[in-house]
Order: C-alpha cells, then structure tokens, then sequence
C-alpha cells in the first residue's frame, strides 16, 4: 500500500508554514485567476518565497488557476502561467481547457485537473490522461464505487477531497450569487447565497414554519474512511479551506496525518478513534457528514429548515515565541481567557494539559483575564517543555 498524499490549504505565507509544521506532504495556493477572490493571494514573490520554503522540506506547491476564463485574461494569463514554471511550481491546477491548453504548449508545468471540471466518470478520466494531465481532483459528488471503477480502469492519479465545506451546487458550478449579488461564484467571488434563509411559496403563499428555509449543505469529513481510500489506492486526501484559520489547518491537518500513520502503519489492528472525530467537530460550526461517498444523499445532508452555526471560541492564541530560560509563552490571543481556566497548549506531536496561573502583559506586568482582540501576552507554563516553537496553539480543554 502507497501512503497517500496529505494536501492542505494555504491562504498566506505563515498558513503555508503551519500546514507543513503539523503534517502536511503539499499545499494548494491561489495566486492571480483563482477561485478565492476575497483570500489573501499570492503575488508571484510570495509564491517563490513558499516554494522555496516547500523544496527545503521536501514538500509540494500546488497553484490553483481555476477560473472560468474571459477573452481578456486569456490575453494575460500566458505570462502569468510562465512565471510560475520559472518559479518551479510543482504543479497548477486548471478547470478551462484554454489555461490548460496554453500551460501545456506554453510551458512545461504538471496539470491538475479541478474539481470544477467535474470528473464523475472513468472516460472523462481517459480523457484529461490522454490530454496529457497527470492528476485529475475528483468531483466531490463521486461515490466510492465511482472512485474504485476510475481508480480501476486508469493511470492517472487521484486525488479526493476529504474535509471541509460543500456547494450547493453542482462541482462549486453555481450562478446564485452572479444574479443575487452580481459576484460570480466562477471567477472567485461567491457570496454563499445557498447560506441565505428563504421564503418558502406555494401558489405565491409563503409557507410558515417553525424555521426558515435553506438548502445550505452540511460539511463533509471522510475521516472514518480514510482505510477505504487507502485501500482503493487514491494518490492525495485534500483538505478544503484557503481562507480558513491557522488554528483551523493546523487542527485538521494534525488528526488527518495522524490517521493515515496510524493505518499505514498497524492496518490489521487499527481502529478509529472516536476523538478525533470530536476534536474535528468543534473545529468548523456546521455539521459534516460523508456526503456522496456512500451513495446515501438525502434530506440529511443539508439545513432544510434552517440551522444554527455558533463559534465555540476554543481557539485561545497562538504562540510566537517561548522563553526557555523562564518557561515563558508569547502568545497572540484569539479568544477570551482568564486566569484558573484549564487549556492545552498543543504543537504536531505535544499535546499539554495544564491550569493557567501567572499571566503577563507585553510589559511583563501582571493581568488576570485576556480578552482584546490579538493581544501580545506571557504565560507561565507549570513545566519546562522542550519541543515548544512559533504556531503552536492554546485551546480550551
């Protein structure tokens, strides 16, 4: 059995540093005609400087170029596509056969074919191999036995989302939030109009119910399925999520690494822990469901009648910095925390359980209770920690 890929979110620089610390083998960035319009992209030198960083740690860079092109941008993107070969990308990932046909003539990037193109079946497979792409992202509305029959019946390799948010739509293909917002969902700009509540008609009534009505999707996790996948021989795991936070990849990304090793290594005694299913729910506010891959869609998978997603505020800070001499954190805060509150404080491989008693101000004076947005304090940890770095973070216990 080959271990698989983990592949992980990067909106920034420092995200791309975190997905890597806790566990991840590559990352997917968004420079210029993405589907992230409102992230904090990439500029060519921020590329370069994270594929550097990647290459040093035997890692991966992957840039999405996935936009529905216009005459315009096509006019541009030649450039833009031959930049990132200098740069030495290890691969872009394209929906429009336009960039994917410039990329190949033009230069000599490996080709990712997106989710957005939709794959569902293994001739649309046979098809992008020919075309001479090397990966194909499979559409999440796939089957396990659609995966299994275009994983049988092909070379190219595969690579299957298993965590993070749904569309409403089709592949992400909507057109709500282009004629609701005039933001096109295609070019980066999705208002997540399927998140909206609704009136409900009848022959122009509108039905009262207890809640509103939405069709929003629940989100998807394939944690307990990661053995299936495995088994099947898929080449990457993927982890949705390029504006999400730090704390939220670096969560994510840490139970996933774990649960591919833990398999890998003792398949024949290895059960799933119930924990990390825990410990991935409270990370997101929605619910999250295997979706497609069992070929059970029903009234299940979305929020009907409404829906309440709440912030647990378990992100507590981040750490910048540890003065090993006086076992003293530096610590960005995220969310409210007092003295007497138990945390852990956790890294890839710790994981510290323990009451906070002397907290410092940016002065080292003396507080009791944090709670300003991204305010610089100290804490006093119990114990000496050796393994202790920058992006660790603290969490309610």
């Amino acid at each position: 059995m080959k271990k698989p890929e983990l592949l992980a979110p990067a909106g920034d620089f420092n995200r791309l540093k975190i997905a890597f610390m806790y566990g991840a083998d590559a990352v997917y960035i968004g420079g210029e005609f993405n589907l992230r319009a409102n992230a904090d992209n990439f500029t060519l030198d921020e590329i370069k400087k994270g594929v550097a960083y990647a290459h040093e740690k035997e890692k991966k860079v992957y840039v999405t170029v996935n936009i529905a092109l216009h005459n315009a941008e096509a006019l541009k993107i030649e450039n833009y596509l031959k930049e990132l070969d200098k740069i030495g990308v290890d691969a872009i990932i394209v929906s429009d056969p336009a960039v994917f046909k410039i990329a190949k003539e033009k230069t000599s990037l490996e080709l990712h074919i997106s989710t957005q193109a939709s794959t569902l079946n293994k001739e649309a497979a046979h098809f992008w191999q020919e075309m001479g792409a090397q990966r194909i992202v499979l559409a999440r509305e796939c089957t396990k036995d659609d995966i299994i029959d275009i994983k049988n019946s092909t070379d190219i390799e595969l690579e299957v989302f298993v965590h993070g948010a749904m569309c409403a739509s089709y592949s992400g293909r909507c057109v709500l939030s282009n004629y609701l917002t005039k933001r096109d969902s295609n070019r980066g700009g999705c208002s997540q109009i399927c998140r909206w509540d609704f009136d409900l008609l009848e022959n122009e009534s509108i039905l009262k119910g207890e809640k509103p009505f939405t069709f929003c999707t629940k989100d998807l996790s394939l944690a307990k399925y990661i053995p299936d996948l495995m088994n099947i021989g898929v080449d990457s795991l993927k982890i949705e999520g390029r504006m999400r936070s730090g704390y939220y990849i670096a969560t994510i990304v840490k139970i996933y690494r774990k649960i591919i090793d833990e398999y890998y290594n003792k398949r024949e005694n290895y059960a799933y822990n119930l924990q990390d299913d825990i410990i991935l729910r409270r990370c997101a506010n929605r619910d999250n469901i295997p979706q497609f891959f069992n070929g059970v869609f029903d009234e299940n998978a979305q929020y009907y009648n409404g829906r309440v997603e709440t912030t647990n505020q378990d992100f507590l800070g981040i750490v910048l910095d540890y003065d090993k001499k006086n076992n003293l954190i530096k610590l960005e805060e995220r969310n409210y925390f007092k003295q007497g509150d138990e945390v852990i404080l956790f890294g890839p491989n710790t994981e510290y359980k323990f009451i906070i008693d002397d907290i410092y101000d940016e002065d080292k004076e003396r507080i009791t209770i944090v709670r300003h947005p991204r305010q610089i304090v100290y804490l006093k940890l119990p114990k000496k920690l050796t393994d202790i770095q920058e992006n660790f973070m603290l969490k309610k216990a």
